[in-house]
């Protein structure tokens, strides 16, 4: 899943980044809401985490412009205001969920991945395919009941894979979804942990390389 945080709070979107980061999300950080219109016409991005009072532009012309410009994008609103009136003015001009600060991250974790379930075709909380099941929540991933440890950007990968439900995922699409921006597009960083996921899930293989396409499971 690909994440967007927009937060003008520099330790706080950080912070927030780094815990995305560590449940195998791939995310990006801008600090206003300019910089936020300039990513989301270049990126595709599952949710955007959307602080509402942005300097430069304000969140709520951010989340307008998202909704004008058609894209499945989900939008999680935050704001440090806990009126009712100002949640459901948010959510009226295209808002998808809406958080008011402080939070509980745990909360902000969960809100994020039932948002990006709904940028793709419904599917089941923990995904199982080939003997793997992956349940995205916990963290967990076995394969014919044995559990499998793997780093967060493995895991990332398998998602991946696992929610094509068998369709090809080229190199580029795995690492639009499992890596941040600041990835070099010219880095085998994808070929190296998908050899690395191989290893790990064991034999046989249920990785396929599909010549001058990607991968399936």
């Amino acid at each position: 899943m690909r994440v967007l945080v927009v937060e003008d709070e520099q330790l706080l979107a950080d912070a927030v980044a780094t815990g995305l980061r560590r449940e195998a999300m791939a995310v990006d950080v801008v600090y206003d809401g300019a910089a936020a219109l300039e990513r989301i016409a270049v990126n595709d991005y599952d949710v955007v985490v959307l602080d509402r009072d942005l300097p430069l532009v304000h969140g709520d012309d951010v989340c307008r412009k998202i909704v004008e410009l058609g894209i499945p994008t989900r939008v999680l609103m935050l704001t440090a205001s806990g009126d009712v009136s100002d949640r459901v003015e948010g959510l009226e001009i295209g808002a998808d969920d809406y958080l008011p600060k402080p939070f509980a991250f745990s909360e902000l974790i969960a809100r994020v991945r039932a948002l990006g379930r709904r940028t793709t075709v419904a599917l089941p909380p923990v995904l199982e395919r080939s003997g793997i099941k992956l349940d995205p929540n916990r963290r967990e991933v076995f394969r014919d009941g044995k559990e499998i440890q793997l780093a967060p950007k493995e895991f990332a990968v398998l998602e991946v894979l696992m929610r094509s439900e068998g369709a090809v995922v080229s190199a580029e699409q795995l690492l639009e979804k499992a890596w941040d921006e600041n990835t070099d597009p010219f880095t085998n960083v994808v070929r190296v942990t998908v050899m690395t996921l191989r290893r790990k899930l064991g034999e046989p293989a249920v990785i396929v390389t599909v010549p001058g396409s990607g991968y399936r499971i």
